[in-house]
């Protein structure tokens, strides 16, 4: 087996813009990060969407799916 073939992983912590510290270990050291689990909306559910210029309101008026059917004359 050579010797120094696998890197060296020093604890290190990753911090959260929401304020979470995970604990771990990483070749690249300690960093910052601006979204984790605990904020990120997919793991918490708390989905927003982001309407920018009314794009989404456009979509929902133009494939509206739940209005009556105009009756046919």
């Amino acid at each position: 087996m050579k010797a120094d073939l696998h890197p060296v992983y020093p604890p290190s912590r990753i911090t959260c813009a929401c304020g979470n510290i995970i604990e771990t270990k990483s070749t690249r050291g300690s960093f910052h990060v601006e979204i984790c689990s605990n904020c990120h909306p997919f793991f918490t559910g708390k989905y927003k969407l982001m309407d920018t210029q009314g794009r989404v309101e456009r979509f929902r008026k133009k494939y509206d799916t739940n209005k009556a059917a105009a009756p046919k004359s």
